[in-house]
């Protein structure tokens, strides 16, 4: 579609914003409501016969962190779907600045993207492709504005794993949907035979494997082939041992492995429910403060601690203890994201991740 293009009367094209596996997304202003939408469209080969029934379900869903089903169109033998617009970027993007994520964001992150999914699961709509290209962010690094986004394409993704399924061997399709989705696949969707529908318990092995990476920087199984490989041989990536070998952190990282490690379980009996996440990850203690951007200006104390200025201009106090990742001693002119509390002469900083940008 064209820059300028007007859709149904109402909905003119503004720029294409991205592509998926299965659908190019629009950037487009809805003349009538006076607002940016997202349109999507599935691409040319895709199948769509199942995209408006995608559309009806997707649309039960109604949650803080889910973006929107707004609309849906046939025009010309042409498919549209109309969400939501969120502002900010895929997760995705956000892990390749962390590296690792502290385990307090990291526990709200896990905290917003449960309550969505427990959400979608009570209005009867399994997402089955839960990975952090598909939850957008804010811009920066607070991350408190989260939305889930392709609810709206979740019996279209149905339907190509299925036709995937009736070939023989789902894990070495080349698929870019179901590539894309390996290496946050459930075992009982990997090796699912023609005919098998696997439930709500796909997306709690993929929130689980999510989480994982968010927390260590890598993905459990690791990525295609490897991935199916290695959950078939149940191998998998160990816990890190920065996530607890710091005090500060050791007791609300060993509280989110255990509920990652709930969520991974190979029975599917054994697996909570996403309203068993949020009950369990609400009674968690963690900071909730917002985060800045700055960088370290100077040391002291023989490195030890040090002072961050912050892009606020305010000059902040930390300690290498608050340091969190794979990287636990910061050096002068590192970036960093942290959260502030009052303190005398200086405020003091905690949470520290150091960022690449």
């Amino acid at each position: 579609m064209n820059t300028g293009e007007i859709i149904s009367g109402r909905y003119r094209i503004e720029r294409h914003v991205g592509r998926g596996g299965m659908q190019d997304v629009y950037l487009a202003y809805d003349l009538l409501l006076e607002g940016h939408v997202a349109l999507k469209t599935p691409q040319p080969g895709q199948p769509d016969k199942r995209f408006s029934k995608s559309a009806k379900i997707s649309a039960r869903v109604n949650h803080y962190n889910v973006a929107k089903t707004l609309d849906y169109l046939e025009l010309d033998d042409n498919l549209f779907l109309v969400e939501e617009y969120v502002d900010g970027d895929n997760l995705d993007e956000r892990l390749r600045s962390f590296g690792a994520i502290d385990p307090h964001l990291a526990a709200r992150i896990f905290l917003h993207i449960s309550k969505g999914v427990a959400a979608s699961h009570h209005a009867g709509v399994v997402h089955r492709d839960l990975k952090p290209s598909n939850i957008i962010v804010e811009h920066g690094v607070n991350l408190h504005e989260l939305k889930i986004t392709d609810f709206g394409i979740a019996t279209l993704t149905e339907e190509v794993f299925e036709e995937a399924a009736r070939e023989g061997d789902i894990t070495r399709s080349t698929s870019g949907t179901i590539r894309g989705a390996l290496p946050y696949m459930a075992p009982e969707m990997m090796f699912r035979q023609a005919g098998e529908n696997p439930g709500k318990s796909v997306d709690i092995w993929s929130l689980g494997a999510l989480m994982f990476q968010v927390l260590t920087g890598k993905v459990p199984f690791g990525f295609y082939l490897q991935a199916a490989v290695n959950v078939q041989n149940r191998n998998r990536e160990p816990w890190p041992t920065f996530m607890t070998d710091n005090p500060q952190y050791k007791n609300l990282a060993e509280q989110l492995q255990s509920i990652i490690e709930k969520c991974l379980q190979y029975d599917i009996a054994d697996r909570p429910t996403a309203d068993d996440l949020v009950e369990e990850i609400s009674d968690l203690c963690f900071i909730g403060v917002d985060r800045k951007v700055g960088a370290v200006c100077n040391l002291i104390q023989n490195g030890y601690s040090g002072f961050i200025d912050g892009d606020d201009e305010v000059i902040t106090f930390f300690s290498m203890e608050s340091v969190y990742g794979t990287r636990r001693r910061a050096v002068r002119g590192n970036r960093v994201c942290y959260s502030s509390f009052p303190g005398s002469p200086r405020d003091r900083g905690h949470p520290v991740t150091i960022i690449d940008r």
